[in-house]
């Protein structure tokens, strides 16, 4: 409804945002009587342009902006219609003068950065986000620190950000610019904390809760985060990052028909978006698509050849899905100033072209460089492996674990499979996961959470003084966090965290009944397999082949511990036995699970299930023995690992 005003031209303005009809209306006739003043036109132009019919504005707006070249509105509105009738780079240029002329026409930027975005122009887009960042923020200080995150450069940001937010701690734009430093430094906790209490200064700010969501989404708190993005949606379900992030939380509960279904509405939307392209070939990928997985790579590639992350997906399929014609346009790519991340993709996707052409000589140094880069981007500090086991074997002795047999949930439904990652862990699942009485889930995040919740209190101290409840409490906690991830209600249900080994003894202590696989893989095949692999996170061991060795050693290490410790507890499978005799690996893998055998086990190359890991491809084939000694052609490059590997790389059975 449109406030009483006596001016028709204040009048006509108004009604712009709620009824441009309205304005048409009331902006034809004030033209008409005053032909020389701009504003009914200007008026009238976007009336049009909102109705429609930006074609019909084009000759007003030319007009004026001929008249009036400093007019910033004039080139703002300019800039829109030419977009929409087709003239992509007159639209931007006309938008470059608009805020050129004006910098605080948060329109026109807003303009900028959705233009960039449907077009996946990275930097333009983020010199947007940035000035709107930094006009939104009152203080100019707070500005700063908006635009430096927006540019991505947290860790310049973050100082000052944090020095402002002591002298002004009721600040909520600071509270969440700082959160945001705090995410990308992965420090969760701190994040989770200054964004709550942004939101409670501001329960309204939606780029906090959106953030907030991120945060939980992070943590693999997927319930938690959908919460928190629910009323973002209902407000705007179109937003793409909140959609996107909606879309990943679907994945991580399990319900990949939802997230397929967003990113295919996301793709609609955003045609020409290769980002979101790659985003639905992942999520295609997972639920078993891979025909759809490689139209929307392709797709990205399409949009924009530089796309690494549609390289990468590509050749993440493992399935030659690349051909010549794809390996010269990625070299041109390589060839090129790239950003660190750009590059890393590229030189794995390279690698594993030339791998699967026969060319090792040429994959390794590939491998190496992409390895080189991860190791840079997701190294952490540097861990003692021999002090880790060893505090591990001093906590839980045989006396340990009998003096607090019992205490836990006495729920026998959990089946831990650990392993290595790339060592037949996702095919070992997959088999398990065949059987009538046993539910795939994926990698659950909530033993490590525990794990490091309980170090951050005390670590053993805390674990020597936990009283029965709460130890049993410990695991009750797990099995209803686990609980939505069982979706067809089957009486057994597997976390297949690879790492998980490190937590056998947590495990035993909070959830006694659980059973726990251990796929082993020889040393030099599981070890260049993670070497080769760019993981979505985590998994910083892998990209150094000394550190892949000495973990290799570790992982052994807790293993064999535990078989003093807790006879029987882990049921050890070898990888290449599965292979070689696989009948019979099935069946005492059946057995040492608690189940009876089913021929459905045999034939879980059928099963359908969708498969998070990067060995999706893989476990919808039947078993081959081709991949075994693959590491063999790469042997030569391999010193660092057989080195790092020691009495391990011969003693790996025992």
């Amino acid at each position: 409804m449109l406030t009483l005003m006596t001016n028709p031209l204040d009048r006509a303005a108004q009604a712009l945002a709620t009824d441009p009809a309205v304005a048409e209306r009331l902006a034809r006739p004030l033209v008409a009587q005053a032909p020389a003043d701009p504003r009914p036109q200007l008026i009238l132009a976007s009336a049009l342009r909102r109705l429609g019919r930006a074609r019909e504005a084009l000759p007003m707006l030319r007009a004026l902006a001929q008249r009036w070249p400093r007019a910033a509105r004039t080139r703002y509105e300019l800039g829109l219609c030419l977009g929409l009738t087709g003239d992509a780079a007159g639209g931007r240029d006309q938008l470059d003068a608009a805020v050129a002329l004006d910098p605080a026409l948060t329109e026109a930027w807003a303009a900028i950065a959705d233009a960039a975005f449907a077009v996946s122009d990275h930097a333009r887009e983020r010199q947007a986000q940035a000035a709107l960042a930094r006009l939104a923020c009152a203080d100019p200080q707070v500005g700063r620190g908006a635009e430096l995150v927006a540019l991505g450069r947290h860790a310049d940001a973050e100082p000052g950000l944090r020095a402002y937010l002591l002298a002004h701690p009721d600040d909520a734009d600071a509270a969440r610019l700082l959160a945001a430093c705090y995410l990308a430094a992965r420090a969760l906790d701190g994040a989770e904390q200054l964004l709550r209490h942004a939101l409670t200064l501001r329960p309204d700010f939606a780029a906090a809760r959106f953030d907030l969501a991120h945060v939980l989404f992070t943590r693999h708190q997927a319930q938690e985060a959908l919460a928190e993005l629910a009323p973002l949606l209902a407000t705007d379900p179109d937003n793409a990052a909140w959609a996107n992030l909606e879309a990943g939380c679907r994945a991580l509960l399990g319900d990949e028909a939802g997230s397929v279904a967003i990113h295919r509405r996301l793709t609609a939307r955003f045609p020409d978006n290769a980002e979101i392209a790659v985003n639905a070939g992942h999520a295609l990928r997972t639920s078993g698509d891979r025909a759809g997985a490689t139209a929307a790579y392709r797709r990205a590639l399409a949009l924009r050849p530089g796309a690494s992350e549609g390289w990468w997906g590509l050749a993440n399929l493992k399935v030659g899905a690349m051909d010549a014609a794809d390996e010269a346009e990625m070299r041109r790519q390589y060839a090129a100033p790239q950003p660190a991340d750009d590059r890393m993709r590229l030189a794995y996707a390279l690698a594993r072209r030339c791998e699967d052409t026969g060319r090792a000589a040429e994959a390794f140094p590939l491998y190496a460089e992409g390895a080189r880069l991860a190791h840079a981007k997701f190294a952490t500090v540097p861990r003692d492996y021999a002090a880790e086991a060893e505090a591990t074997a001093r906590l839980f002795t045989p006396t340990f674990l009998a003096d607090h047999a019992g205490w836990g949930a006495q729920d026998d439904a959990p089946i831990f499979v650990v392993s290595l990652p790339r060592s037949g862990s996702t095919l070992v699942e997959q088999i398990l996961a065949s059987h009538p009485a046993i539910e795939g889930t994926m990698e659950l995040p909530y033993i490590p959470t525990l794990a490091a919740r309980i170090e951050a209190e005390g670590g053993p101290e805390r674990l020597g003084r936990a009283t029965p409840a709460e130890i049993r409490g410990w695991g009750e906690a797990y099995l209803a966090q686990t609980r939505v991830h069982r979706r067809l209600g089957r009486a057994r249900f597997i976390d297949k965290m690879p790492n998980n080994f490190r937590h056998i003894g947590l495990i035993r202590l909070v959830l006694p009944n659980a059973r726990i696989i251990d796929v082993r893989r020889h040393p030099m095949a599981a070890c260049f397999s993670c070497f080769k692999q760019l993981f979505a996170e985590g998994q910083a061991f892998s990209y150094d082949l000394g550190d892949l060795g000495a973990y290799y050693q570790h992982y052994l290490a807790l293993i064999r511990h535990f078989a003093i410790a807790a006879p029987g507890a882990v049921h050890t499978l070898v990888y290449e036995d599965l292979v070689a005799e696989t009948e019979a690996q099935v069946h005492a893998l059946l057995a040492a699970v608690g189940v009876p055998f089913d021929p459905a086990c045999l034939r879980f190359f059928e099963n359908d299930r969708a498969v998070r890991t990067v060995s999706s491809e893989q476990v919808r084939q039947p078993i081959y023995r081709s991949g075994l000694d693959h590491w063999r052609q790469f042997e030569p490059f391999l010193g660092d690992l057989a080195t790092g590997l020691g009495d391990a790389l011969h003693g790996w059975r025992a």
